[in-house]
């Protein structure tokens, strides 16, 4: 079992910054994939970034160039740098984690979720 606690949502300005952090408890040790997804209002949960085992990461099109996915050496702490902040950016941000060999933005590949984190936008 893995557990996943997100902090760091605020409200913000536009063009503003924020870090969110996702705290990783449990059997870590066979985890492949952690991601970071968001869910705005009336909206689909997508996916935003993700970051697999061997250090390759992935990004949204939307968020490209903005955000930036880590994680600490301990593997017990993922982050989400996020930068240039737009309204559209507005939504419940959630980390999530599977035991694949790849790392889909696809929420049905996920089992592991933390409960999430509010950021939100003003123009």
């Amino acid at each position: 079992q893995v557990q996943l606690m997100e902090s760091g949502g605020d409200s913000v300005q536009a063009g503003g910054s924020l870090r969110l952090s996702c705290e990783v408890r449990g059997d870590t040790s066979s985890r492949h994939c952690m991601g970071w997804f968001r869910q705005a209002p009336g909206k689909k949960r997508e996916g935003v970034a993700t970051f697999d085992m061997s250090g390759s990461t992935r990004y949204a099109d939307s968020v490209k160039g903005r955000f930036t996915i880590s994680q600490d050496n301990a593997k017990s702490t993922l982050y989400l740098q996020m930068d240039s902040l737009k309204p559209e950016d507005t939504a419940m941000y959630y980390c999530a984690a599977n035991r694949l060999g790849y790392c889909p933005f696809r929420v049905d590949l996920f089992p592991y979720w933390g409960q999430g984190t509010q950021v939100t936008v003003s123009s």
